[in-house]
């Protein structure tokens, strides 16, 4: 009995490490972004990467993708994305959504990560998308307005410069107004609660 209960590690060990938690559960995926669909192979900044789009952008691009990630595993898949272009009211054919998430796929799994998704915005704000393609017709029809002034259609290094300045100068204003906004809202809470104990020791004295 005393030997088979210490051959028990041993066999245990020889079993190789226990196995991690399943790849769909919260503990098991790697979404190392800060927002959706991250494919767990590299930690991915939307704000950083995609500095051409203001953050109220980014945000709404994010919320649209967490409308149609039905599957809430941080991607776009087939039949999800066919959801999403009916009803956005330009249904599209199985070949048609194949070949859509063809020209953002960048890591050839067949479906949509957040930083793929953000890519189809990116081509139509570039101009990069044929007009009767579905991705353009998905960017038109999202409500989402992707127009910006990108160092990409500066006409020289100085003027890309000059942008890239003005691109790093309007985050630090967004974000400063976002800090601003939260200050008057916990003042706000702060002085209702103040309030609040004042109207409680009127009616306890």
């Amino acid at each position: 009995m005393a030997a088979a209960a210490a051959e028990e590690p041993e066999g245990r060990r020889g079993r190789g490490p226990r196995p991690g938690p399943a790849p769909g559960s919260p503990a098991g995926r790697a979404v190392g972004e800060g927002s959706p669909g991250g494919s767990g192979r590299r930690v991915f900044s939307p704000a950083g990467e995609f500095r051409e789009f203001s953050r109220r952008q980014l945000r709404d691009m994010e919320r649209l993708f967490r409308q149609y990630d039905a599957g809430k595993d941080g991607f776009i898949d087939l039949m999800e994305l066919k959801l999403m272009m009916e009803k956005l009211g330009a249904p599209q054919t199985h070949l048609g959504l194949k070949n859509m998430i063809k020209e953002v796929d960048e890591d050839l799994d067949s479906k949509l990560s957040f930083r793929e998704f953000l890519l189809i915005f990116r081509k139509a704000a570039a101009g990069e998308l044929q007009e009767d393609s579905g991705l353009h017709a998905l960017a038109r029809l999202s409500e989402i307005d992707v127009s910006t002034e990108g160092v990409k259609g500066a006409k020289n290094f100085f003027e890309a410069k000059a942008q890239a300045i003005n691109e790093a100068s309007r985050f630090e204003e967004e974000i400063k107004a976002e800090q601003e906004e939260k200050k008057k809202q916990a003042e706000e809470l702060k002085q209702r609660k103040a309030a609040f104990k004042e109207l409680q020791s009127t009616f306890t004295q």
